[in-house]
């Protein structure tokens, strides 16, 4: 008795299947981030000066709106939206998150970011930075495969999957 692996093919074809197999997870998860994501909340954020609380006006307009990262563009509301993008997804530890914003107040004094890191709940000691090349230089922070945040005019806003 014969057992034939394929009646309809080529002897590639077991080769190139497990080819695809091995490439498809590592292409869905350079794209982890594709999708609708709805913006949940929003907290001042800890680089902002205390004394003057930054206007709610903006904030308040984007908090319950949804961001669609698309392969070619962003769809949201207002500065968030781009179409001349370009992903690119980094590692980094908690200096790197916000362009440096927890580790440093904009007048110089020294802050503890790690510290401010766990409190914006973030865990460990690094993070995946979706970085989009727009013109509003706005990078997106994940926390987990679930959540991402971004800053904003002393805001960090908070993004959850759909």
């Amino acid at each position: 008795m014969s057992v034939r692996l394929f009646q309809h093919g080529s002897p590639v074809a077991l080769p190139a299947a497990l080819l695809l197999a091995l490439t498809m997870p590592a292409s869905a998860a350079a794209n982890f981030f594709l999708g609708n994501w709805t913006i949940d909340k929003a907290v001042v954020a800890p680089w902002a000066d205390p004394p003057s609380k930054p206007d709610d006006a903006e904030m308040k307009s984007l908090v319950g709106k949804t961001v669609t990262f698309k392969a070619k563009q962003i769809l949201a509301p207002g500065t968030l939206a781009c179409k001349a993008l370009k992903y690119e997804v980094v590692e980094g530890d908690a200096e790197m998150l916000f362009q440096g914003g927890l580790a440093e107040k904009p007048d110089g004094t020294k802050l503890d970011a790690d510290k401010r890191a766990h409190d914006l709940g973030f865990q460990g000691s690094s993070w995946k930075t979706l970085q989009t090349g727009c013109e509003n230089e706005l990078d997106f922070h994940f926390v987990d495969e679930n959540t991402a945040e971004f800053g904003l005019n002393n805001y960090v806003y908070v993004l959850k999957r759909k």
